[in-house]
């Protein structure tokens, strides 16, 4: 039923009313476990909340995140001053399609805080209650774009992703890979709860840097502490059932990468021949001239600066932590 209903995720559909639903319940239960079941502190909350609010029109914003927990995404939203009940300033995420979209615990934990409040019951027999009951058209009013692992950096659903750059939306990924994995919201299936080093990105979200019509504001971001409110292999290898309390959360927000994609762009096109690599067929990447050995280069030089600033905020959180 997903992909005959994506006009669910339509940000005008209805009013925006199921949208506005969906944020309000979930916004309301990411307050409820950061801020008051559980103690969040965060460095340099000023700058993200500025950038969610003000940045200049149509300028998009990408958040690039570590993924600890598979509630990293909302809760991780939950701190005092953060606009998480505000369906329209809320990020596009994305998602693992096998697990975000079709996994019927994921889908219950989305579902059943706007149930819970009873708005499924308002609407019996409408469009808005199809949506509420259904699955893949509830991830899309959740602002989720699904990700195929193994289709590639080109596939169709990553286009989803730039077009809400390029309509100057807001978008995280949760890029920080351990094991060579690509880890967008759920890599492999699982998560990376240990505080390990910042390893080689996947270069999927510079792909999305440098084909925005707009470069992106790219804001770095860290946080720990997921792993105790949503520990992996708790009880028999398996994560506990819902978020536990008292736990500390730290996140510690970064500030914009600058990335001149025009000079490193030119860079790429003069270095890339002495690249030898098997081709993956590529589209060519008109105007800028850029063939795929030009863009392998000019994706790992932005994937390395990214993890570079990364594992910088890394190793400032050890000190933020005491």
């Amino acid at each position: 039923m997903g992909r005959t209903m994506e006009w669910a995720g339509r940000e005008k559909h209805m009013g925006g009313i199921p949208r506005k639903i969906v944020f309000l319940a979930v916004g309301a239960f990411a307050k409820a476990a950061a801020a008051l079941l559980n103690t969040t502190s965060v460095h340099n909350a000023d700058t993200l909340i500025h950038l969610v609010r003000s940045r200049p029109p149509d300028v998009p914003l990408l958040t690039i995140s570590n993924h600890m927990s598979t509630l990293d995404d909302p809760l991780i939203w939950g701190f005092k001053g953060f606009p998480s009940l505000d369906a329209k300033l809320a990020r596009w995420v994305l998602a693992a399609e096998d697990i975000c979209f079709k996994n019927s615990l994921l889908i219950f934990l989305d579902l059943s805080l706007v149930k819970l409040c009873g708005f499924d019951r308002l609407f019996v027999g409408s469009d808005l209650a199809q949506i509420i009951t259904s699955s893949s058209p509830a991830q899309k009013v959740c602002k989720c774009i699904p990700i195929t692992r193994g289709a590639g950096i080109y596939q169709e659903h990553m286009n989803e992703a730039l077009q809400c750059l390029n309509n100057g939306a807001w978008c995280l990924v949760a890029s920080v890979i351990t094991n060579e994995s690509i880890s967008y919201r759920f890599p492999e299936g699982k998560v990376s709860q240990e505080d390990a080093p910042i390893k080689r990105l996947k270069w999927g979200t510079a792909s999305l840097i440098v084909r925005a019509h707009v470069t992106p504001i790219v804001l770095p971001m860290i946080h720990c502490g997921f792993e105790e409110v949503m520990p992996e292999n708790y009880f028999l290898e398996r994560s506990h059932p819902f978020p536990l309390c008292n736990k500390e959360i730290k996140i510690i927000i970064g500030e914009p990468i600058e990335l001149d994609i025009p000079k490193m762009r030119q860079l790429a096109i003069s270095m890339h021949r002495d690249l030898s690599f098997s081709s993956s067929g590529w589209p060519f990447i008109s105007p800028y001239g850029l063939d795929e050995a030009a863009q392998r280069c000019l994706y790992s030089t932005i994937s390395e600066q990214i993890q570079t600033a990364m594992e910088g905020l890394r190793i400032f959180g050890r000190s933020f932590l005491k």
